[in-house]
């Protein structure tokens, strides 16, 4: 018997007007959906970057500036380790990308292997017959630190542009050494671009008092010191100090919990607050060198050297050095997000202009309106009055598709609007099977309740698998695919789900309550 529960009708109801009032707001200006009560559905699908312009960019790490850092550190590692051993050598330094040095002493080749094996996994020792030996990486090393590299580079790209409150940004694997960041709708790309270009290494280090600036400057700098400078970032001064700068970190960026843009005497300056490794190290390190300076690296480029007035507890600090606001903000930012472990290089910019978004969106809107047209057209000329039913079921599968993807914050990109278009026809589809094997069984000498309730029953099967299969297709598009082909991918999955919804029981559902109030004797399809 064709029956249609009281339960599942308000269920459908429910469903379908839901649908209708997440989607309402998408239809509305910005300023209008964000006025709505707190209490109605405000949310907006968000565009993706060929809708709505934006800025994208392909990034690429350098990986040789990683290895150069850790060569550097197995040659300080190895200093220590030799030194205290009591081990005699010459020329140890970095070549390359290897790390050399000569042995005194040839009957110390087995234990100088045993001491610099022991600096960390990874490494391959070789020592000469004339006592040369030479500390290189392993290729698996390289490979498992190339790829926790770029790993580590998306991360903290992701945690940059959402500091800056861009909505749904595109961060992307590309090859092996490459960033791909699409990022919609975007004011500023020149700050986002000098967001992304710093890396952000932040340290403390004494400042080397002993050294005089001009002996530095003519290129006599001891081994343990490096000439660095302090730039003036006021906005219409570009000069910069020399200093000398113990290499020996004694505080390290890692350590911070967090920074926040301030004043201090009506001045921009940076505070910070490190976590309590970090608040004992910088104790430690002002309490004994009070009255001595130290400065504040960031990128190889020293932000400030002030004098140790007291000893600082707490792990809290104040950053200063001829800030603008807007510099102030960044730098807080950037030690928020934390430090990139290499430098990030700009191979590929495009901008995308609003009036390019505009006309596919005008083209997107053309193309679902002219198909949408030709399909209710043709419903209703071919089933009569069951295809004004499933015309209606139509366009709750439309409010559903957009409501879903309002909910979700999905960004619908230019193949996503050729998703939903798609999806027009295949939820018609469905009606269609349903429809056709209807009439199959009045052909057969079935009564109008019998035809109704076997065609639904028979088709059923049909509808699923035939949904289905597209739906795992539509998966797995969008796990392997990337950009455009999970745009797609995304309304295509949902158009297909919600498609059945409809067809399966918003369709049945008209015709079921017609059927029981009108009885009629034909079916008008």
């Amino acid at each position: 018997m064709l029956v249609f529960e009281r339960w599942k009708i308000i269920l459908v109801l429910v469903i379908s007007l839901l649908g209708i009032v997440y989607a309402v707001p998408n239809f509305l200006s910005r300023s209008s959906a964000g006025a709505l009560p707190t209490w109605l559905p405000h949310k907006q699908i968000n565009l993706g970057l060929d809708l709505q312009g934006g800025s994208h960019l392909l990034l690429e790490v350098d990986f040789a500036t990683v290895l150069t850092e850790q060569l550097e550190m197995l040659v300080d590692e190895a200093r220590v380790v030799l030194r205290g051993a009591g081990i005699g050598y010459t020329g140890l330094g970095r070549s390359g990308e290897q790390v050399t040095l000569n042995l005194r002493d040839l009957d110390e080749a087995e234990v100088v292997h045993d001491l610099l094996s022991a600096i960390e996994p990874g490494i391959e020792i070789e020592v000469s017959e004339a006592g040369d030996v030479s500390v290189i990486l392993s290729e698996s090393s390289l490979r498992e630190r190339q790829v926790a590299v770029l790993s580590q580079s998306i991360e903290i790209v992701r945690r940059r542009i959402d500091e800056t409150g861009t909505r749904e940004p595109s961060i992307q694997r590309q090859g092996e050494d490459r960033i791909l960041v699409q990022l919609p709708g975007v004011d500023d790309p020149e700050r986002i671009k000098r967001l992304l270009g710093k890396t952000a290494k932040m340290n403390f280090r004494m400042v080397d008092e002993a050294t005089p600036v001009e002996d530095a400057l003519r290129g006599r700098v001891p081994p343990g010191s490096e000439l660095l400078y302090v730039r003036d970032r006021s906005i219409n001064q570009q000069d910069s100090t020399p200093i000398v700068i113990r290499k020996r970190i004694s505080v390290s960026g890692d350590n911070l919990l967090d920074a926040q843009p301030t004043f201090q005497d009506n001045q921009p300056v940076v505070s910070f607050r490190f976590d309590t490794v970090g608040g004992r190290k910088m104790g430690a390190l002002t309490a004994e060198n009070v009255g001595k300076r130290f400065a504040i690296v960031l990128d190889g480029e020293v932000i400030s050297a002030p004098v140790i007035r007291e000893p600082i507890p707490g792990g809290n600090g104040i950053i200063s050095g001829s800030f603008t606001v807007q510099s102030a903000q960044d730098l807080a930012l950037l030690l928020r997000a934390g430090a990139l472990p290499a430098p990030l290089t700009i191979l590929e910019e495009r901008t995308v202009g609003p009036s390019l978004g505009a006309d596919s969106i005008a083209a997107g809107k053309i193309a679902s309106i002219v198909g949408l047209a030709l399909v209710v057209s043709y419903i209703i000329m071919s089933y009569g009055l069951f295809g004004i039913a499933a015309v209606v079921a139509l366009l709750v599968n439309m409010a559903l598709i957009v409501s879903l993807l309002s909910v979700l914050q999905a960004t619908l990109t230019l193949p996503g609007i050729a998703g939903i278009v798609l999806t027009i026809g295949m939820a018609v589809d469905a009606n269609v099977l349903i429809f056709e094997r209807i009439r199959e069984e009045v052909r057969n000498g079935r009564s109008v309740f019998s035809s109704v309730d076997v065609g639904f029953r028979l088709a059923f099967r049909t509808i699923i698998d035939a949904n289905i299969t597209t739906l795992i297709a539509a998966i797995l598009l969008f796990q392997f695919g990337s950009g455009p082909v999970r745009g797609f991918a995304v309304t295509l999955a949902i158009g297909i789900v919600t498609s059945m919804f409809t067809a399966i029981m918003f369709t049945r559902m008209l015709i079921v309550l017609w059927l029981q109030r009108v009885r009629p004797q034909t079916l008008p399809i």
